[in-house]
């Protein structure tokens, strides 16, 4: 059974948390936190119910153990928060087995049935949001405002689906022989493996897992080895519900195990649908597993969204929208802005102001805190690529306006740092940051603005702002991404389509284009008439 850290076994599957306030004390070799930070640290999550805190697998219905277990922590302190079952490819194939049973009867439920189901799904999720979105801060980092956001988003997706279950529909069509008659039917695919990341540890699950069970298919989730705490406490959640046993399955497992258990469900017959949120490196070996078999796959991979800054824009505005595209969840989002395009003429003002919103508006800290708008990073590495973009930037002729270095309150911590005279050879407008970075590139004219921007393998989100209607609409149309944002910096919405093209992914989550991923299209020739 997993356990948490000074929890004495007690034949229960649930966590006790182990709070820094009771004598926890950082792994040897991590970073030690100040008491202060500690103390701001413990009331977070002394108040949560032990129920939503699960370590052990969900499996057909039951919590089951694994044979060894590893430690989730802290990103804020290094702090070890508990000990999570730490499954294998048994522990996969089992999943999908349950997944692929409980597939034989669910997909025979009706609509209505599924869409009742998914609905108190959400409503327990209202129920528990403020509990859910600090398990979000305590394992992601996240500041618990944003977290309640996520929380909020997450369970919208669930409300969508559940009313979107009722509105799949077939086709009817005319054949010029009398004696015939054609019909389309949607039917549900059969079980999809959601492979999920830490920086939306609730809301990437709900948004493939809604649109899945509305659709009558069932899932295995493996979440994130950093942050598998919110998709054990949705299937708490799922449990109170009334899902029934097989259909929602989580599979957690570390990353030394992440490769088997990612290639166990991928590879298996028994799985109809990959559905993979995360780099597009791991995105293509998936891909490479699914090609054998021939699977279906979803996939939202990374990206290096521009965001354009053209003369004609109102400067107040576009710092506000820069803002907060950049910073949420401290950078690290697929679709925040990675490369700043500003012209000439608008440049300076620009920079200015984007600079004085930073040091007036973002405040690192522990994102229990509640004037904190910028935690820490997810763990060091995330941390180290950041040091490494503003260093080979610097190197090359960048120029430091705000920030710039680690924080002071600890190794995972980075200042919201601001550059200027970035150039297009400069890693931070060739790669993916993922963390609260914002280079400044100086452009001329729309043609190369738009060329810089489309100068890349991934096309995921981007954004710019003018008020100029003809270049608003050539623009819009001429970036090569999924989703633009016109005069707006945060676009994601239930009720939206969410993906990318080019390297940025394959399919489309949220929306009412989200369930035809879980849905098969069958043709049927009805003769003899």
């Amino acid at each position: 059974m997993a356990t948490c850290l000074r929890l004495q076994s007690c034949g229960t599957p649930r966590l006790r948390l182990a709070l820094p306030s009771r004598g926890l004390r950082p792994r040897a070799g991590c970073w030690a936190p100040r008491p202060a930070e500690l103390r701001a640290y413990a009331p977070g999550l002394g108040s949560l119910p032990e129920a939503l805190l699960r370590t052990d697998s969900f499996l057909g219905g039951r919590w089951l153990p694994a044979a060894a277990t590893f430690p989730v922590l802290d990103p804020a302190s290094g702090a070890e928060l508990g000990r999570v079952a730490d499954c294998g490819a048994p522990e996969a194939r089992a999943a999908v087995r349950a997944a692929y049973d409980a597939f034989c009867s669910w997909r025979g439920v009706s609509a209505k049935e599924r869409s009742s189901v998914l609905r108190k799904w959400y409503d327990l999720m209202i129920q528990n949001k403020d509990d859910l979105a600090k398990i979000i801060t305590a394992e992601s980092g996240k500041p618990l405002k944003e977290a309640q956001g996520e929380i909020l988003y997450s369970a919208h997706f669930l409300e969508w689906f559940s009313e979107e279950a009722r509105r799949v529909y077939g086709d009817v069509i005319s054949t010029p022989a009398k004696e015939k008659r054609a019909l389309v039917l949607k039917q549900p695919l059969g079980v999809a493996a959601v492979i999920t990341p830490w920086n939306f540890p609730s809301a990437m699950i709900t948004r493939k897992v809604g649109a899945a069970l509305a659709a009558g298919c069932t899932v295995v989730v493996k979440p994130a080895e950093d942050t598998p705490f919110s998709a054990l406490a949705l299937a708490e959640l799922s449990n109170r519900a009334g899902v029934p046993p097989g259909v929602y399955n989580v599979v957690p497992c570390s990353q030394n195990k992440a490769k088997v258990v990612g290639e166990a469900l991928c590879t298996d017959p028994l799985v109809s649908k990959i559905s993979f949120t995360g780099s597009t490196a791991t995105g293509k070996v998936l891909l490479h597993y699914a090609a054998d078999s021939v699977k279906r796959v979803s996939m939202e991979l990374g990206g290096l969204a521009p965001f354009i800054v053209f003369d004609s824009a109102d400067v107040d505005q576009a710092v506000a929208g820069a803002l907060a595209s950049k910073f949420r969840n401290s950078g690290q989002t697929c679709v925040c802005s990675n490369r700043f395009l500003v012209q000439r003429g608008i440049h300076d003002a620009f920079v200015k102001k984007f600079a004085e919103a930073m040091k007036t508006q973002l405040r690192v800290g522990n994102g229990f805190e509640e004037r904190t708008t910028q935690g820490p990073l997810i763990n060091e590495r995330a941390v180290e690529k950041v040091e490494k973009h503003v260093s080979d930037a610097l190197s090359k002729g960048a120029t430091v306006v705000t920030g710039g270095k680690r924080h002071q309150l600890g190794k995972n911590f980075f200042e919201p740092t601001l550059l200027s005279n970035v150039t297009q050879d400069m890693l931070c407008s060739r790669e993916e940051t993922f963390g609260p970075l914002a280079p400044v590139i100086k452009f001329d004219t729309e043609e190369e603005a738009v060329a810089i921007a489309n100068a890349t393998d991934v096309g995921l989100a981007g954004y710019f702002y003018s008020r100029e209607p003809a270049q608003i609409w050539r623009v819009a149309e001429q970036l090569e991404v999924g989703m633009v944002g016109v005069n707006e910096g945060l676009i994601s919405s239930v009720e939206c389509p969410f993906g990318g093209v080019k390297q940025s992914g394959l399919g489309r989550e949220g929306s009412k284009y989200g369930i035809d991923e879980y849905l098969e299209v069958k043709y049927m020739c009805f003769g003899g008439l």
